[in-house]
Protein backbone atom coordinates (compact mmCIF):
# COMPACT_ATOMS: atom_id res chain seq x y z
CA UNK A 1 0.00 0.00 0.00
CA UNK A 2 1.14 3.54 -0.57
CA UNK A 3 2.11 5.91 2.20
CA UNK A 4 0.07 8.76 0.70
CA UNK A 5 -3.15 8.91 -1.24
CA UNK A 6 -2.65 8.92 -5.01
CA UNK A 7 -3.77 12.10 -6.71
CA UNK A 8 -7.02 12.12 -8.65
CA UNK A 9 -7.10 11.65 -12.40
CA UNK A 10 -6.03 14.95 -13.95
CA UNK A 11 -6.86 15.89 -17.50
CA UNK A 12 -4.35 17.62 -19.79
CA UNK A 13 -4.15 21.38 -19.40
CA UNK A 14 -6.47 23.53 -21.44
CA UNK A 15 -5.09 26.83 -22.58
CA UNK A 16 -4.82 29.01 -25.62
CA UNK A 17 -1.32 30.41 -25.61
CA UNK A 18 1.69 30.88 -27.83
CA UNK A 19 3.50 27.79 -29.11
CA UNK A 20 6.36 27.84 -26.60
CA UNK A 21 4.02 28.19 -23.62
CA UNK A 22 1.75 25.44 -24.94
CA UNK A 23 4.62 23.01 -25.51
CA UNK A 24 6.19 23.67 -22.10
CA UNK A 25 2.81 23.43 -20.35
CA UNK A 26 2.15 20.00 -21.85
CA UNK A 27 5.69 18.85 -21.08
CA UNK A 28 5.37 20.03 -17.47
CA UNK A 29 2.03 18.23 -17.17
CA UNK A 30 3.66 14.98 -18.28
CA UNK A 31 6.69 15.49 -16.03
CA UNK A 32 4.39 15.97 -13.05
CA UNK A 33 2.45 12.85 -14.03
CA UNK A 34 5.63 10.76 -13.86
CA UNK A 35 6.60 12.26 -10.50
CA UNK A 36 3.10 11.62 -9.14
CA UNK A 37 3.29 7.95 -10.12
CA UNK A 38 6.40 7.49 -7.97
CA UNK A 39 5.16 9.57 -5.04
CA UNK A 40 4.41 7.62 -1.92
CA UNK A 41 5.55 4.25 -3.23
CA UNK A 42 7.43 2.58 -0.37
CA UNK A 43 10.73 0.74 -0.51
CA UNK A 44 11.49 -1.65 -2.06
CA UNK A 45 8.55 -1.37 -4.49
CA UNK A 46 9.71 1.98 -5.92
CA UNK A 47 12.96 0.37 -7.10
CA UNK A 48 11.68 -3.11 -7.93
CA UNK A 49 11.55 -3.89 -11.64
CA UNK A 50 8.02 -4.53 -12.83
CA UNK A 51 9.07 -5.97 -16.19
CA UNK A 52 11.89 -8.23 -17.43
CA UNK A 53 13.81 -5.26 -18.90
CA UNK A 54 14.50 -4.03 -15.36
CA UNK A 55 12.32 -0.93 -15.48
CA UNK A 56 11.22 0.43 -12.11
CA UNK A 57 9.68 3.75 -11.12
CA UNK A 58 13.00 4.94 -9.72
CA UNK A 59 14.86 3.90 -12.87
CA UNK A 60 12.35 5.83 -15.01
CA UNK A 61 12.97 8.97 -12.95
CA UNK A 62 16.75 8.60 -13.23
CA UNK A 63 16.50 8.05 -16.98
CA UNK A 64 14.25 11.05 -17.52
CA UNK A 65 16.56 13.22 -15.41
CA UNK A 66 19.51 12.43 -17.65
CA UNK A 67 17.46 12.79 -20.85
CA UNK A 68 16.26 16.26 -19.81
CA UNK A 69 19.80 17.39 -19.04
CA UNK A 70 21.26 15.83 -22.18
CA UNK A 71 18.78 17.37 -24.62
CA UNK A 72 18.35 20.81 -23.09
CA UNK A 73 21.61 21.52 -21.25
CA UNK A 74 24.24 19.44 -23.08
CA UNK A 75 22.88 19.41 -26.63
CA UNK A 76 20.80 22.56 -27.01
CA UNK A 77 22.68 24.93 -24.69
CA UNK A 78 26.04 23.27 -25.42
CA UNK A 79 27.23 23.09 -21.83
CA UNK A 80 30.89 22.03 -21.71
CA UNK A 81 30.80 18.75 -19.82
CA UNK A 82 30.30 15.06 -20.42
CA UNK A 83 26.83 13.82 -21.27
CA UNK A 84 24.74 12.46 -18.40
CA UNK A 85 24.39 8.66 -18.24
CA UNK A 86 20.79 7.93 -19.28
CA UNK A 87 20.86 4.15 -18.98
CA UNK A 88 22.37 3.94 -15.52
CA UNK A 89 21.12 1.56 -12.90
CA UNK A 90 19.56 2.61 -9.63
CA UNK A 91 22.12 2.31 -6.85
CA UNK A 92 21.32 1.08 -3.35
CA UNK A 93 22.13 4.60 -2.10
CA UNK A 94 19.49 6.23 -4.32
CA UNK A 95 16.42 7.26 -2.38
CA UNK A 96 13.08 8.02 -3.98
CA UNK A 97 13.12 11.56 -2.59
CA UNK A 98 16.66 12.25 -3.83
CA UNK A 99 15.94 10.89 -7.32
CA UNK A 100 12.67 12.85 -7.52
CA UNK A 101 14.45 16.02 -6.39
CA UNK A 102 17.19 15.51 -9.00
CA UNK A 103 14.46 15.18 -11.65
CA UNK A 104 12.80 18.40 -10.44
CA UNK A 105 16.17 20.19 -10.60
CA UNK A 106 16.77 18.87 -14.13
CA UNK A 107 13.30 20.09 -15.15
CA UNK A 108 14.08 23.55 -13.77
CA UNK A 109 17.37 23.69 -15.71
CA UNK A 110 15.69 22.44 -18.87
CA UNK A 111 12.92 25.03 -18.56
CA UNK A 112 15.50 27.80 -18.11
CA UNK A 113 17.11 26.79 -21.40
CA UNK A 114 13.76 26.52 -23.18
CA UNK A 115 12.47 29.84 -21.85
CA UNK A 116 15.69 31.62 -22.85
CA UNK A 117 15.09 30.57 -26.45
CA UNK A 118 13.40 33.37 -28.37
CA UNK A 119 13.21 31.50 -31.69
CA UNK A 120 11.91 27.92 -31.65
CA UNK A 121 13.42 27.38 -35.12
CA UNK A 122 16.96 28.13 -33.95
CA UNK A 123 19.12 25.00 -33.79
CA UNK A 124 20.97 24.11 -30.63
CA UNK A 125 24.73 23.79 -30.15
CA UNK A 126 24.92 20.06 -30.97
CA UNK A 127 22.88 16.90 -31.28
CA UNK A 128 22.67 13.68 -29.34
CA UNK A 129 22.29 11.92 -32.68
CA UNK A 130 24.37 11.86 -35.84
CA UNK A 131 22.29 14.68 -37.28
CA UNK A 132 22.59 18.44 -37.33
CA UNK A 133 21.57 20.08 -34.04
CA UNK A 134 17.77 20.18 -33.78
CA UNK A 135 15.66 23.24 -33.15
CA UNK A 136 14.15 24.02 -29.76
CA UNK A 137 10.76 23.13 -31.25
CA UNK A 138 12.05 19.65 -32.10
CA UNK A 139 13.60 19.22 -28.64
CA UNK A 140 10.34 20.21 -26.94
CA UNK A 141 8.22 17.90 -29.10
CA UNK A 142 10.71 15.06 -28.66
CA UNK A 143 10.69 15.52 -24.88
CA UNK A 144 6.88 15.49 -24.85
CA UNK A 145 7.00 12.18 -26.75
CA UNK A 146 9.74 10.74 -24.54
CA UNK A 147 8.09 11.77 -21.28
CA UNK A 148 4.63 10.63 -22.43
CA UNK A 149 5.97 7.20 -23.34
CA UNK A 150 7.59 6.83 -19.93
CA UNK A 151 4.51 8.21 -18.16
CA UNK A 152 2.63 5.27 -19.70
CA UNK A 153 5.27 2.90 -18.37
CA UNK A 154 4.93 4.53 -14.94
CA UNK A 155 1.14 4.08 -15.11
CA UNK A 156 1.55 0.35 -15.61
CA UNK A 157 4.26 -0.04 -12.97
CA UNK A 158 2.22 1.85 -10.37
CA UNK A 159 -0.89 -0.18 -11.11
CA UNK A 160 1.14 -3.38 -10.63
CA UNK A 161 2.41 -2.12 -7.28
CA UNK A 162 -0.81 -1.02 -5.58
CA UNK A 163 -3.63 -0.83 -8.13
CA UNK A 164 -3.47 2.97 -8.46
CA UNK A 165 -4.71 4.20 -11.81
CA UNK A 166 -5.23 7.58 -13.43
CA UNK A 167 -2.93 10.41 -14.39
Amino acid sequence: MTTIEPRPDLRPPSLNADEQTTLLTFLDYLRESVLAKAAGVPEPAVRTAGVPSGTSLLRLLKHLTAVELNWFVWAYAGTDRERWEDEGAVSPDDTASDVAEAYREAIARANEVALACTDLDRPGARSLRETPPPSMRWVLVHMIEETARHAGHADILREQIDGSIGR
